[in-house]
Formats: C-alpha cells, structure tokens, sequence
C-alpha cells in the first residue's frame, strides 16, 4: 500500500446476513481499494445504528452489494439508510456505490429503480461509456467499451436530477453515474469483483437467481464466462485516489 493512502478511513456499508459474506464483501473491497483491513470499518444496515453521526471522522463511504435484499423495498432500516447518503452528499463526503450501492445513491437523491428479472444481468457483460464517461476524471482512462461483472435484478431507470450517466450496456442504461459537481459515484456492475469473487458471490446467492439460473449446466456457463476485467480492478483505487487523496475539483 502507497503512503498516500495509508491515513484513509473508509466506512463500507453492507446489507449482508451471514457472517461469511459480510467477510467476503470486506475481503473484496480491501482487495480493489489496496487498504489495509484496519482502516476498513464496517457498518451493516441490518445490525448497526445509520444515524448520520456514524460519518464522522471517514474520509469515504462505500456502499457494497445486498444479495437478498432489493434497493426497492422499503425495510425497517430503508428511510435511516437513505437519510445517511444523503447526508454524505450534503457534507461533500467522497462516496461509491456499487450494485445495491449504486441503486441506493439513485433512489436517495430522487431517482427511480425499479426491480426488472427481465433484464437482470448475470456473469461478466460488456459496458459501453457515454460521451460523458469518456470525459469524465474517472472514466476517461477506460477504452470506449469493457468488460464488467455483474449480478443484479434491480436497476437505475431514472437517475437522480444533477446526476451524469457515463456508462451504459447493450439492455440498460445507467451502468454508471456521477453527480455533478459532487465527488459520488455509482456503478451497476460490481467494481469490486474479480472473476473469482463474482464466481464465490454466484455459488452462495444461486437460490436467489434460480429464474435466470436453473440448474448447474448454465451456472457453470456463466462462470465459465467470467473475466477478471483489468480496467474494473482499479476503479475503486482510482477513485479514492482521485477524490480522498487529491482532493480535486473538477
């Protein structure tokens, strides 16, 4: 790890049942973001208190995927969990959704998602940047088109008002977004999944995709398909490169 980076605090909020993919969900995010697992602190939305209180002292707030909770519903702990990444946003605090995370970021500042089986996306896809994405800080290193894991029935049909979209794939839009102005972001696709993490994630929540998956022969395609996705390895270190270490403006 870099010294650049070595005094980030990062709060990663989970929505995760079983003590065995809470771990794997840290182990991922420690492994795109080149932290050390001290300054990775957890707070899990079915256990932990979301007053807004709990963003102080972070430098950066990433939100992590669900598995068997959809970004529609309204839990106990939605509205808390909603109020909490908009306060991040009020107070300029640098934050990435991922998957579930993207989706919350949208439905908090006001866009809609929507829960779609129809147009789930399963396995490694390709993901085109808009002219936007190719612009962007973030992005604008990426080639035109790259490849992403995924796994997800819900998806960003309108995005938040201020809200850029910089990527899209061939079924949806909005595989990624920015605020303008505003040092957040979302992705559809899980930026902080390897082949092997996406394919760890598939054989735990299979029950949960039995309609798109049903049986072994075409979850053994969809793992066969995979793809470490060399640009998607460093988006999350880019990011908190970008916008905890230097700060910028633009």
């Amino acid at each position: 790890m870099s010294e650049a980076l070595s005094h980030i605090r990062l709060l990663l909020v989970q929505a995760r049942e079983s003590n065995e993919m809470k771990l794997q969900e840290q182990q991922c995010f420690l492994e795109r973001c080149r932290l050390d697992r001290h300054q990775i602190i957890p707070l899990n939305v079915l256990d932990d208190s979301l007053d807004p209180t709990v963003l102080e002292g972070f430098d950066v707030m990433m939100i992590g995927g669900a598995g068997a909770f959809s970004a529609v519903h309204d839990y106990d702990w939605m509205e808390p969990l909603l109020e909490l990444v908009r306060r991040a946003v009020d107070v300029g605090l640098p934050t990435f959704g991922s998957c579930w995370g993207h989706q919350v970021i949208a439905r908090a500042l006001g866009g809609e998602v929507i829960y779609d089986v129809a147009r789930a996306e399963l396995g490694c896809g390709e993901v085109t940047l808009t002219r936007h994405g190719r612009d962007d800080i973030l992005f604008r290193d990426f080639p035109d088109r790259f490849l992403a894991n995924m796994g997800h029935h819900d998806r960003v049909t309108r995005l938040p008002r201020g809200a850029i979209e910089l990527a899209r794939s061939r079924s949806q839009p909005n595989q990624a977004f920015r605020l303008d102005g505003k040092p957040v972001y979302g992705t559809q696709f899980h930026s902080e999944l390897d082949a092997e993490r996406e394919k760890e994630r598939l054989l735990i929540y299979w029950e949960h995709y039995r309609e798109e998956i049903p049986d072994e022969a075409a979850l053994q395609a969809i793992i066969d398909d995979l793809a470490d996705t060399t640009e998607v390895d460093h988006l999350l270190l880019e990011f908190l490169l970008k916008f905890v270490v230097h700060h910028p403006t633009a």
